[in-house]
């Protein structure tokens, strides 16, 4: 925790005259205000006045460090000032004092104003360097001896590496990770590092993304850190962080709430992790909710089929794509050698979906031996026509039949755990699951697949319009969450069943929020500050890739305007291209599979009514900004 990181310019004043200590620590914490630390001032200014009715904070030399833990703080900060001509403020050696330097901590950190107090004070006994403070021509000039002494007095926390942070040891370490593995995932990342910088903390993330993992953490590291953070909707090896403070929440927190998860992962009242390598680590965890739980699962076997989906599912378009319709319509996708050579290896990884979503839900509850069991029911699911929601009842199975044989095989003697997993586990497992499929769940599962596939082909205009604007608005609810994906997964559900009507509806509501939002920017420019402007290339490269999340920032700094305006779009431009009879046979691509969308043009014109409607909603609004 350096100086230099927590004493922003806007923080400084050179030359003051106040009249009384009072007016001088109502003027620093004024300072401290501008910082943007304070979430109520006079709370804050209370704890200071009361921190100096129990002895002075005047340390002699000319110098005062004012200081107080207070509910009133988000995050470590300091304030200065100078006063040239001095002050009666109480000293230690009577002497006036010239220098203030006020100190703000929250009331539930451990030690970090005692850290800075020591550390200022090493500073502030060189003579010349007082002087050189004393003497500044203006705040710039001031941060800059600031900097100077700290490097000299401190070098060691200016040994970099290319994560700009002391090699090997860190204050704080994160993982993020979200089911796609592609915007929430470094969204968080980039939410926590940058909360992290300005409450003067190190921090290194480790992002679990749709390329795999990157900036993994090391032994080292994680032995060195104060606090470990995860920002996960997908499982996480959890047992290295053993002995360490940790928080464990939803990606979508590390986006919103990352100063809170900081100070948590700091507080010395926060859980120390404990792993049993006999248990299953989540039976040691936090609890979390039945609903949480079964998220985090159900994700983790979504994260795994998705690349499935994506690339099979495109591959598959393209065969239609590329293909003559009327050298033999009931063969349409493989007429030619090409078209069939594409659908032939797009429909070989389409086939994966249902096996990869069971397989790794029941790998989410029960490791390794659910996995097998998980690909198994999956399987059979796909091969008995229960399709998508088969798969997920066995996906859940799986898992729990494992956790049973555990139960089960727990008396047995140590000497036979080697051939639990490779022998009792995968043979009872298998079997159990089979049964279960084939003999009970099959036969209704694909009864109602039957009958919702039905219901979606032979829909009326009234369906169309309500389930179309249903499902693109639930694309705008949470951007990427929970509800968000419910849908995404019965467009992809209804898929692979064959209705390609709700996977398009689907992909144009879930383009529309970025969309809206860059129109917005550029219709009412008055409402939007400079910088959100500056997102509006990044927000349409989104909103064309199908990217949703694109929208979150401002989805969470203004929900109760955004997330209304951006519901309503989505939801028309549903609406609009399921009454438009577009299909997509791809699952993903946005604007980049246009062409294997039917009725190109009007979906086209959906998403730009969808959009138009939202921005034109956030115009009315949202308030001006200054």
């Amino acid at each position: 925790m350096k100086i230099i990181d927590l004493l922003k310019k806007s923080s400084i004043k050179l030359g003051e005259s106040p009249a009384s200590k009072e007016d001088l620590i109502g003027k620093l914490v004024d300072l401290m205000a501008t910082s943007g630390n304070l979430n109520d001032k006079e709370i804050y200014k209370k704890d200071v006045l009361l921190r100096e009715e129990s002895g002075t904070t005047g340390i002699g030399e000319g110098i005062a460090i004012p200081h107080a833990k207070s509910a009133g703080v988000n995050f470590p900060q300091l304030a200065a000032m100078t006063i040239p001509q001095g002050t009666d403020y109480e000293s230690l050696d009577g002497e006036d004092t010239k220098l203030f330097f006020l100190i703000a901590v929250p009331e539930k950190s451990s030690d970090e104003h005692i850290v800075l107090l020591q550390r200022l004070s090493t500073m502030l006994m060189d003579q010349s360097f007082r002087e050189d403070l004393l003497n500044a021509k203006d705040e710039d000039e001031f941060l800059t001896i600031i900097a100077n002494k700290e490097k000299e007095k401190f070098p060691d926390d200016f040994v970099k590496n290319t994560e700009n942070t002391v090699k090997g040891s860190y204050d704080l370490l994160a993982v993020t990770g979200c089911p796609t593995g592609i915007a929430h995932t470094f969204m968080a990342a980039e939410a926590l590092k940058e909360k992290a910088k300005e409450m003067g903390y190190t921090m290194k993330v480790e992002t679990h993304g749709s390329t795999g993992i990157e900036n993994a953490l090391t032994n080292e590291e994680i032995k060195n850190a104060k606090g470990i953070i995860i920002a996960c909707d997908v499982g996480v090896k959890k047992s290295r962080f053993s002995g360490k403070r940790l928080v464990e929440t939803k990606v979508s927190n590390g986006i919103n709430k990352p100063a809170e998860l900081i100070e948590k992962a700091l507080n010395e009242n926060t859980k120390t992790y404990k792993s049993d390598v006999n248990i299953k680590e989540e039976d040691v965890s936090e609890k979390a909710s039945l609903g949480q739980t079964i998220y985090k699962h159900l994700m983790n076997g979504v994260s795994h089929m998705l690349p499935f989906v994506v690339g099979g599912g495109i591959l598959i378009a393209l065969a239609f794509l590329l293909d003559d319709y009327t050298i033999d319509p009931a063969n349409f996708g493989s007429n030619t050698p090409i078209a069939a050579l594409f659908k032939e290896i797009g429909g070989a990884a389409f086939g994966f979906m249902l096996p990869v979503l069971a397989g790794f839900i029941g790998m989410s509850i029960a490791d390794r031996p659910g996995l097998t069991v998980g690909f198994v029911g999956g399987f059979l699911a796909n091969a008995g026509g229960a399709g998508f929601l088969g798969a997920l009842v066995a996906g859940f199975l799986s898992g729990y039949i494992i956790i049973l044989l555990r139960k089960i095989t727990s008396p047995l003697p140590k000497s036979l755990d080697g051939i639990k997993p490779m022998l009792i586990f995968p043979l009872f497992g298998i079997l159990s699951i089979g049964l279960i499929m084939l003999l009970l769940l099959n036969p209704p599962l694909a009864a109602l697949n039957e009958s919702i596939t039905n219901w979606l082909e032979t829909m009326g205009s009234a369906s169309k319009i309500v389930l179309g604007f249903l499902l693109g608005g639930m694309m705008s609810v949470d951007m990427g969450g929970p509800i968000n994906k419910a849908a995404y997964l019965f467009g992809t559900a209804s898929l692979a069943s064959g209705s390609s009507l709700v996977m398009a509806a689907v992909m144009a509501g879930g383009m529309v929020p970025p969309l809206a939002l860059s129109l917005s920017m550029i219709l009412f420019k008055d409402k939007y500050s400079e910088k959100d402007r500056q997102t509006i290339p990044t927000n349409i490269i989104m909103g064309l890739s199908f990217i949703t999340e694109g929208a979150i920032p401002f989805a969470a700094a203004d929900p109760l305007r955004v997330i209304p305006a951006s519901i309503v779009g989505s939801g028309i431009a549903g609406m609009l291209s399921m009454v438009f009879n577009c299909s997509l046979r791809a699952p993903h691509g946005g604007i980049w599979v246009i062409g294997v969308i039917e009725n190109p043009i009007m979906y086209l014109l959906a998403i730009v009514v969808g959009s138009l409607v939202s921005a034109l909603l956030l115009g009315i609004l949202k308030k001006k900004v200054n």
